[in-house]
């Protein structure tokens, strides 16, 4: 049976027109299933019985539920989220003392083959749909104000998956998140970190929808990076700066650069000059990214020095640097680790 909540607000106003019902009856729907986030039929309590048995006849709502939750140390929450279908994906509550941030998955499983990333070496089996975002999205919130006694302030497309590889769907829950019928959080609030893709980056830029954006780099040397991300032979990074370019044009927007330093492979003076030399084309600023190791012995953190030296010559040239500390660790939710452990 198809899930009452692929049907647009439209299509919804056509449906309840066939059964002789008042159009307004699509808002009230389109609220419940959006702004509410409710999960049963049969709850849409200003709806008669008689209606809502109607529309359970034609239509389901097929919700995600927690298979298995997890607590670190530090606060973060981990989420192993089953879909309908039974597929398993992860997402992420990150406290801090001002905000509570939404990690998020858009795939079961990754469409790339990044080396250094445990959800790239799972097999993708399929898109998320947009319902199963704003879920997570929605049960995030929920666990926000139930462990922290306060409202989710950020979500970053950051957990399981790439995000432009599933363009449609993310752009589309992005709407149903930051529109006042939905779950009404600003759009400033939203990072979408991508692996560089330009077309897609282009495409993100004119929906106009006033995301933030990240970009996995690692390395601004091309056959290093290629090593490190092999399907990034295919994106060069000339094509990727071009796309940047268009981005900020677009939207005004400065870029963020992800980027991990890691022992022996782009901890060098070299490293650290081409991307002063990357970073100068276009307004940005860097998150240096605590590795979390995944088991290979292959990536490394870099040591103190190394991590120093990054720092110290990106400011010295005016670029703005962060370094990101990671959270979860001990329960494998740290940026690079989720990959279902759960259901192994």
């Amino acid at each position: 049976m198809k899930d009452l909540r692929t049907l647009s607000l439209s299509e919804l106003q056509d449906y309840f027109l066939n059964l002789d019902e008042k159009p307004f009856r699509a808002k009230q729907v389109y609220n419940w299933l959006w702004s509410k986030n409710l999960h049963s039929i049969d709850e849409m309590t200003n709806l008669s019985k008689d209606l809502r048995d109607k529309i359970s006849k034609d239509f389901e709502i097929k919700p995600i539920s927690v298979d298995q939750l997890q607590r670190s140390s530090d606060g973060t929450i981990k989420n192993g989220v089953k879909l309908h279908d039974g597929l398993l994906v992860e997402s992420v509550l990150i406290p801090t003392l001002t905000r509570t941030t939404a990690c998020v998955s858009s795939q079961v499983g990754c469409s790339l083959n990044c080396e250094f990333c445990a959800t790239a070496r799972l097999k993708r089996m399929r898109n998320l749909d947009v319902a199963e975002i704003v879920d997570q999205v929605a049960l995030i919130d929920q666990q926000s104000r139930m462990y922290f006694d306060r409202p989710l302030t950020n979500i970053v497309f950051m957990g399981m998956g790439e995000p432009m590889m599933n363009y449609k769907n993310v752009v589309e829950s992005i709407k149903k998140i930051t529109e006042s019928e939905g779950l009404g959080m600003s759009p400033r609030r939203i990072t979408v970190s991508t692996s560089g893709i330009p077309k897609m980056i282009k495409m993100l830029a004119d929906e106009n929808i006033k995301v933030k954006l990240a970009l996995s780099l690692h390395s601004a040397i091309e056959k290093k990076r290629n090593e490190i991300m092999p399907f990034s032979d295919k994106f060069p990074l000339t094509d990727i700066m071009d796309s940047l370019k268009y981005w900020y044009e677009k939207t005004g927007n400065i870029v963020t650069f992800e980027y991990c330093v890691w022992k022996n492979i782009n901890d060098g003076d070299e490293d650290i000059k081409a991307l002063i030399k990357f970073c100068k084309q276009i307004p940005s600023k860097v998150n240096l990214i605590q590795y979390n190791p995944i088991g290979d012995g292959k990536y490394d953190q870099c040591n103190k020095a190394a991590e120093d030296n990054y720092v110290r010559q990106l400011e010295k040239n005016g670029i703005t640097v962060m370094i990101r500390r990671s959270r979860g660790g001990d329960i494998d939710a740290a940026c690079g680790q989720l990959a279902n452990k759960a259901a192994e």
